[in-house]
């Protein structure tokens, strides 16, 4: 509801033919995620900004899918992508090199987008009322690859949980997490992702679902060590059964780029980006309460490209 019939619509106009020069376009690929998450919709909305003038400009963006934030940092590094949608915690892991592959000294920074809170999403039948009952549990917590799985690591360290502490620990695809938690194959499922979202739309709708707060001692810690995390509330009234809002905490989406991409492309998707802000929030709900401030600084550890920095000069968007 949210979404799909959008998808296919927008993703129809992208492939069709626009241009007589559409082939000669030069190509600029964006990592996103999974089609039942929420990058991967909002990369087709970015692209359609670009892509509705690139006659003008010479430049075919593609959206393309992807396991989420750590494979995508690792796609933007190799190459195979110009642009790459991560969450804030792996941005700032790569820019600084606290993964297997060293610092990425060529991350560079494009805008932020919005918020991605822990999500914990519960069988009601549970018993789980907020994140220190999981311990015991049947839990999905993402594939490797995923900035959901990132986090959750991040956060069973800090809690001092290992893979016994849980009944069943289980590496479910966004696309599967859903139909797992509602046929009892799981107690739980927990994400990093932007609300609305369609894999929790899926387990509210089709079984008895809460969202489970993530508070405490913990959460706290983790927000105040590290500049990456935001304290977020997921709104009340979103989802079937969940009539309050959800205290939480977490990354943010970003949109980042390598410092070789020439500064002619950055210019031309910032300035699609804040020229036409208004129909960007209307593209798809999470990006409803995109704020020009708050898309300059929030969660970016790295560098910003040299483009992006010039134009929010310009704008008068820099502090």
């Amino acid at each position: 509801m949210f979404r799909l019939q959008g998808l296919v619509a927008v993703a129809a106009l992208l492939l069709s033919p626009i241009a007589a020069d559409a082939q000669e376009a030069r190509l600029i690929r964006m990592a996103t995620g999974s089609p039942a998450g929420v990058y991967f919709p909002v990369g087709i909305a970015l692209c359609r900004l670009i892509n509705e003038t690139r006659a003008e400009h010479g430049i075919r963006c593609s959206a393309e899918q992807s396991a989420g934030s750590v494979a995508n940092i690792a796609a933007l590094r190799s190459g195979d992508v110009e642009l790459a949608i991560v969450q804030s915690d792996t941005q700032a892991a790569a820019w600084t090199g606290a993964g297997e592959e060293g610092p990425f000294d060529t991350l560079r920074s494009v805008v932020s987008l919005y918020p991605e809170p822990l999500t914990i999403v519960a069988r009601a039948d549970a018993g789980i009322t907020g994140i220190d009952g999981l311990p015991g549990k049947r839990l999905s917590v993402g594939p490797a690859g995923s900035g959901q799985r990132a986090l959750w690591e991040a956060v069973a360290a800090a809690e001092g949980w290992a893979a016994e502490s849980f009944a069943e620990v289980a590496e479910l695809a966004a696309t599967d997490q859903a139909r797992a938690l509602c046929e009892n194959r799981i107690d739980a499922f927990v994400t990093a992702i932007g609300h609305p979202a369609l894999t929790v739309q899926e387990a509210t709708l089709s079984c008895d679902a809460r969202l489970v707060p993530a508070t405490g001692a913990v959460a706290d810690r983790l927000v105040a060590e590290t500049p990456s995390f935001f304290e977020a509330e997921i709104p009340g009234g979103l989802y079937r059964g969940n009539p309050d809002a959800v205290a939480s905490f977490g990354p943010g989406a970003t949109l980042v780029t390598r410092a070789d991409v020439p500064d002619e492309v950055i210019s031309v998707l910032v300035t699609a980006i804040f020229s036409k802000l208004d129909r960007l929030r209307g593209l798809d709900p999470v990006l409803a309460d995109l704020e020009p401030e708050a898309m300059t600084k929030d969660g970016l550890t790295a560098p910003l490209h040299p483009a992006a920095a010039a134009y929010f000069s310009t704008q008068g968007l820099t502090n």
